[in-house]
């Protein structure tokens, strides 16, 4: 099991590392996965168990990465994810680079809300109605 946080609010990630039973409140936390801006976890050594009896660990990943994952994921896969499972997804490239998640291995990654829910990014290109679509230099 990795526990993902983003890097502006990463309480049970810092627990983690420094071998805490429990999680101190983050302070400033921010992010712009709101749904994971979650400063004080009411089940913070519950988390970490998990996450230890599983011989897994815990990943932050920065706004930067999240939106990298969020927009690729809607350009190649067709998925609008939210923010906060474009996290997670962001968290599995780590996992792979540093050996944690191996090829061949099953992974699940739980979609826990819409990326309608959020803001979309500006789009680089727009299209005119009627107009033919080059499905290439999008």
């Amino acid at each position: 099991m990795i526990a993902v946080q983003a890097a502006g609010c990463a309480p049970i990630v810092r627990a983690f590392e420094s071998g805490a039973d429990s999680a101190a409140r983050w302070e400033d936390a921010h992010t712009i996965a709101a749904g994971i801006r979650v400063p004080a976890a009411i089940g913070d050594a519950l988390i970490l168990s998990a996450v230890r009896e599983s011989k897994g660990t815990a990943l932050a990943v920065d706004d930067a990465a999240i939106a990298q994952a969020w927009s690729a994921c809607a350009r190649d896969e067709g998925v609008l994810l939210c923010p906060e499972t474009a996290a997670t997804l962001a968290a599995l490239e780590r996992a792979r680079e540093m050996g944690a998640v191996r090829r061949g291995d099953r992974v699940a990654l739980f979609n826990c809300a819409i990326g309608q829910k959020y803001p979309l990014p500006a789009a680089a290109q727009s299209l005119k109605r009627g107009d033919p679509i080059d499905f290439k230099r999008l």
